[in-house]
């Protein structure tokens, strides 16, 4: 979505975004899931098509978009539970066109990451969360969090903690980011991913059968809170970049 909107304000090249994409996977493709969506972008359905595809459709419908990372319980973004809504609970990610009443959904087919396109069966509410709330949030989360845990007496406290996160970022491929983008979203995206890692980690260690039913229920409990937060605060971040950069353009 950060180098879509870059390639539409004239700030990078479609080779660009290609590039930047192979972070996820070395090959992208597109497929037109139902005949609405088909109409709704001049594509034809159920035909993969190269990714490069989407590019002249974004364009032409001129719809702002908004990235959206639903989970079970939290369905933000999403539509009234049609296929989109499925599709993206089950890829934990999506991008959603409100106006143009389409959604992209990635699904990882051996190696290849096929986008499907969806239309939406009704318009989603996309929340819109500033990058200082968002950071609040996120610190607040993880504050209220940590006093559960050690409340319930299961913060462990591992001694290899700080090499185990730094090795965890470490593991996660370094992302490509356009020319222009804000070094705010890049701080804030920085620090989700930090408590991501941490929670990570948390998740990793979970005592299990070492807890009560009502303890581990507690523990998973203080465990949601940061993780909406880090998704709240990914959301946040990506879409005041998408801003910035469409609202300062260079062309090529």
């Amino acid at each position: 979505m950060v180098w879509s909107s870059a390639w539409l304000a004239g700030r990078a090249a479609a080779d660009d975004v290609l590039d930047a994409m192979q972070v996820w996977a070395e090959r992208h493709e597109l497929e037109v899931a139902d005949p609405r969506a088909a109409e709704l972008t001049e594509l034809a359905a159920n035909c993969p098509v190269p990714f490069t595809d989407l590019l002249p459709v974004l364009r032409r419908l001129s719809s702002p978009m908004a990235l959206v990372l639903p989970a079970p319980g939290d369905p933000r973004g999403l539509d009234a539970g049609g296929p989109f809504t499925k599709a993206a609970l089950q890829a934990g990610e999506a991008v959603v066109l409100p106006d143009a009443g389409i959604g992209l959904t990635p699904r990882d087919v051996d190696g290849l990451l096929r986008w499907h396109v969806h239309h939406l069966v009704s318009s989603p509410v996309i929340e819109h969360v500033g990058l200082a709330q968002a950071e609040e949030e996120l610190t607040t989360a993880v504050r209220d969090s940590a006093a559960a845990l050690a409340e319930l007496q299961v913060a462990n406290e591992r001694p290899d903690a700080d090499d185990a996160l730094r090795a965890h970022l470490r593991a996660r491929p370094p992302l490509n980011w356009p020319d222009g983008m804000p070094g705010r979203s890049l701080r804030v995206l920085q620090r989700a991913d930090e408590v991501a890692a941490i929670l990570s980690l948390a998740n990793a260690d979970d005592p299990g059968g070492a807890l009560s039913a009502s303890a581990a229920a507690h523990r998973a409990a203080a465990l949601r809170g940061p993780a909406a937060a880090v998704r709240t605060a990914r959301t946040a971040a990506v879409a005041e970049a998408a801003r910035i950069l469409s609202e300062q353009p260079n062309r090529r």
